[in-house]
């Protein structure tokens, strides 16, 4: 169950990186593809947790994933704590952001027209809106699935930062 869990955090990460880092070279219908499947498949894996909490009454996780700060007075890990509430709130995040991401297509379509020929926001604004978005999800993922405060905060912040 612990790669699920990380599945779930990391896909849209994944989406946002390559639709960022790569925009222009997969373009528009690349971007978005990407982006929609990584929350797409969060969104799956959010179904089949809650699934396995909520509905069959599985037991809550709460896990180290990674040691990322450690001294001999403190130590800073990434984890997970997975629980009905949890559960709850991974299917509402990636399931709104998954509408999110399906909507915006068609609100963007018509985005670079918008833009004067000089604008630098006319070439990959499409892209980077999408790969933006997919960070912001991941983000809230962070948010809800931390195990500790440093982690909830780093969330948060990024959250407000995107």
């Amino acid at each position: 169950m612990e790669t699920i869990y990380l599945w779930i955090a990391l896909a849209p990460l994944i989406g946002s990186i390559i639709a960022g880092l790569f925009g222009r070279t997969i373009g528009r219908v690349g971007a978005q593809s990407v982006t929609i499947a990584g929350v797409a498949l969060s969104f799956a894996l959010a179904l089949f947790v809650f699934k396995v909490h909520v509905l069959d009454g599985g037991a809550a996780f709460n896990g180290t994933v990674y040691t990322w700060l450690s001294s001999d007075l403190f130590t800073f890990n990434v984890g997970f704590l997975i629980d009905n509430l949890t559960s709850v709130m991974m299917v509402v995040v990636t399931g709104v952001s998954l509408m999110v991401h399906i909507y915006t297509i068609g609100y963007m379509a018509h985005d670079e027209e918008l833009w004067p020929e000089t604008s630098r926001a006319r070439k990959g604004g499409y892209q980077r809106f999408f790969s933006y978005i997919s960070l912001f999800t991941f983000s809230m993922l962070m948010l809800v699935m931390s195990n500790n405060f440093m982690q909830l905060f780093f969330g948060w912040e990024a959250v407000g930062l995107v």
